[in-house]
């Protein structure tokens, strides 16, 4: 997944350890910036499940056009870190996580599994997310040679007083999974970009064991393959807010029902020795739905 591997190089530093829990982080430090990007991301101790939660909204954008509140979205991901130790590298850890994705109705909540689409005029099954994993290896704070790498020589967010925060833009553009062999030719290259706002109190980054972190969504993208859009003009959107979480019964009740009656495996991260593949929403559809030849309805 590409988007992984450039959050992998935005946010992951060194390492911190169950060591650390309790003690002061000092973010002027490769090491404290290290230690702050992984208790953002997961938790200070190795092996400990955390979770982040979101909830939103997808709307429609084509020229000339209102936009169209299509449907609601609920996502989680259940992660946790190992430490990986690189020599004259340094210290740092890989997280492991898988997510799901549900596309819910904006009365109810709940997860649907038919849906009209306003465009089009066509009823539609909805295929929601479940990737497993969306792992980011290890990337250490030093180079081959032992010097600390410029941009871990501290915390690359923005302190002040008692909030921190930090920003990430993410253009992706690349080979689409579900189109053909002459997308350079003809077009379908995978086209969208992902931005994520990360917000918290400083107290608990910096001195407690478990960082108090929201978390803002923005993802403008092609059209959803189940959405049966047929290469119409137009783009979705999505914006979405949440937070993190430390355990799954803090999750919401809905997501908690889904999990439970069709992903079971999703309470807890993949193990820290996964070395699969990750997975992407394109590349779990590819795998659950047979493609069909275009054919024209001639009435």
């Amino acid at each position: 997944m590409k988007i992984t591997k450039i959050l992998s190089t935005l946010l992951l530093g060194g390492v911190a350890t169950a060591a650390l829990a309790g003690n002061n982080i000092d973010l002027n430090t490769p090491e404290g910036n290290t230690a702050a990007m992984r208790k953002i991301l997961c938790d200070v101790e190795d092996n400990k499940v955390s979770y982040y939660v979101w909830h939103g909204t997808a709307y429609s954008r084509r020229m000339g056009e209102k936009d169209i509140r299509l449907f609601n979205v609920e996502g989680m991901s259940a992660r946790q870190c190992g430490t990986v130790d690189g020599g004259i590298k340094g210290k740092t850890y890989k997280l492991v996580t898988r997510e799901i994705l549900l596309y819910t109705d904006p009365k109810t909540g709940k997860p649907l599994d038919k849906w009209n689409n306003p465009i089009t005029g066509e009823e539609v099954d909805v295929i929601h997310v479940t990737n497993d994993p969306v792992n980011q290896g290890p990337s250490f704070p030093n180079d081959k040679d032992g010097k600390v790498l410029p941009w871990k020589k501290k915390f690359s967010g923005q302190v002040r007083d008692k909030i921190w925060w930090m920003k990430f833009d993410i253009p992706l553009f690349y080979h689409n999974v579900l189109a053909g062999d002459y997308q350079k030719q003809v077009g379908g290259v995978y086209h969208a970009t992902e931005m994520f706002d990360f917000v918290g109190d400083t107290e608990s980054l910096v001195s407690g064991d478990f960082a108090n972190t929201h978390v803002d969504w923005i993802r403008i993208s092609d059209w959803l393959p189940w959405m049966m859009m047929t290469g119409r003009e137009g783009t979705l959107y999505i914006h979405a807010a949440g937070e993190k979480l430390a355990s799954f019964d803090e999750i919401s009740p809905i997501m908690k029902e889904y999990i439970q009656k069709n992903a079971p495996e999703y309470k807890t991260a993949p193990p820290v020795t996964d070395d699969r593949k990750n997975e992407t929403s394109w590349l779990t559809y590819k795998d659950d739905v047979k493609g069909g030849m275009f054919k024209v309805n001639r009435n």
